[in-house]
């Protein structure tokens, strides 16, 4: 099968109609991607994967389901091994150990740019151009704020892959302003 960022959007769109989850999916494929670019990694392959992460939450939102079910219909529709792996290893709940590098910088990306996204929404401007990692370390001291996001999981995202975690925050914050505009984050800047 040949991946294409096109098909992924298809499927994406098909089973998540949530357009915050749709932009989550986004954000998450745009980290992955610029870290792809930055390690010479096959970018449109990362970002494939990337982008489907959660394609099954909207509907299958349970832990006994996501991403099980998103699992069984990427097997169905001939995604690679190794594209379903790295979506069943992002969640911690499957049991399915992360191996790939690819696999860590999924995992590092999705919580990441989640809590990236929360600290740019609350910011007088709602913008991400305008958001450091500094603001985004200093967030992650709040327990009331994002409180579902694990700090724990975004400490553990940044070892995985080997970057420091104010480095990984300004990564992400870097490859997200590149897509800022798409991802509803340029705010009133």
């Amino acid at each position: 099968m040949i991946l294409s960022r096109e098909a992924a959007w298809a499927l994406l769109t098909e089973y998540t109609a949530n357009e915050n989850l749709r932009k989550h999916a986004r954000a998450v494929e745009v980290a992955v991607r610029g870290y792809a670019r930055l390690w010479g990694e096959d970018e449109e392959a990362w970002g494939v994967a990337a982008l489907l992460h959660d394609f099954d939450y909207d509907r299958w939102p349970s832990l006994d389901d996501h991403p099980f079910r998103g699992a069984e219909i990427l097997l169905e529709r001939g995604y690679p091994d190794w594209v379903i792996r790295a979506i069943q290893s992002h969640a911690n709940h499957t049991g399915v150990p992360r191996e790939s590098r690819l696999e860590h910088t999924l995992f590092a990306c999705d919580e990441m740019a989640g809590f990236i996204t929360a600290a740019a929404l609350v910011r007088p401007s709602k913008s991400l151009l305008d958001l450091e990692a500094k603001s985004v370390l200093k967030r992650m001291k709040e327990k009331a704020f994002a409180r579902a996001v694990s700090r724990d999981d975004l400490r553990r995202g940044a070892e995985e892959i080997g970057v420091p975690l104010d480095e990984h925050a300004a990564n992400v914050i870097r490859f997200m302003r590149e897509r800022a505009d798409e991802l509803g984050l340029r705010g009133n800047l």
